[in-house]
């Protein structure tokens, strides 16, 4: 078991040399791909690989199986050239945390219009009843 900095910094380098792989490949199908993350199991035999894919849905689908089908050959280039002992195996999982991110712009974008619309019913209120609802004593004209 490694501890997590070693974790992290193998991590990091197998991001780098992922995306550097990727690049190289020569497979039409593979788009505007981008490495985003990659996360190593602790005893570092295991890597996901985050990726994201700019286009429609079926670019995505047809760079995601040209991604599996590359898949050995990515490995065998990754494992060269970080010098370990054993070669992590690679699995690609596609990031959705754009997806989410666009999701929760939106959600705050609405939620900006409804308080501008809240805001707008307060400006336009008048209160209820009197305007100076306490009783004030009766003062009499001749005494001051």
């Amino acid at each position: 078991m490694a501890d997590a900095a070693k974790q992290a910094q193998v991590a990091k380098r197998v991001m780098e040399l992922t995306a550097q792989a990727v690049r190289k490949l020569k497979d039409p199908r593979i788009g505007m791909v981008t490495i985003t993350d990659a996360r190593m199991t602790p005893d570092l035999r295991e890597a996901t690989i985050f990726y994201t894919v700019l286009g429609s849905d079926e670019q995505a689908g047809a760079s995601a199986a040209a991604l599996d089908r590359a898949t050995g050959h990515l490995r065998t280039t990754v494992g060269r050239a970080l010098g370990m002992r054993h070669t992590p195996s690679l699995t690609f999982v596609a990031d959705t945390v754009p997806e989410h991110a666009h999701r929760i712009e939106e959600l705050l974008a609405e939620a900006a219009r409804a308080d501008e619309q809240v805001n707008q019913i307060a400006r336009d209120a008048a209160y209820a009843g009197d305007p100076n609802p306490y009783r004030e004593p009766e003062r009499s004209e001749g005494a001051e």
